[in-house]
């Protein structure tokens, strides 16, 4: 099963970030997803395929 993102959610890692942080916003959209570090605000992309693997949790932010 393929999941949707939309910018400015929020998805948490299997892993742990080098600076602490467990949690990304989406930033970019894609073949490729790209992500924000909520803590040290670190940017990387990852193909859907290995996001897919590494998401633990996903949290669509609601818009006021």
């Amino acid at each position: 099963m393929v999941r949707e993102y939309q910018l400015g959610d929020i998805l948490r890692l299997r892993k742990r970030h080098p600076c602490g942080a467990f949690e990304w916003r989406v930033v970019r959209l894609g073949a490729d997803i790209g992500l924000r570090c909520t803590s040290c605000e670190r940017r990387i992309l990852l193909s859907r395929s290995v996001l897919e693997r590494r998401i633990a949790d996903h949290n669509r932010l609601t818009k006021i």
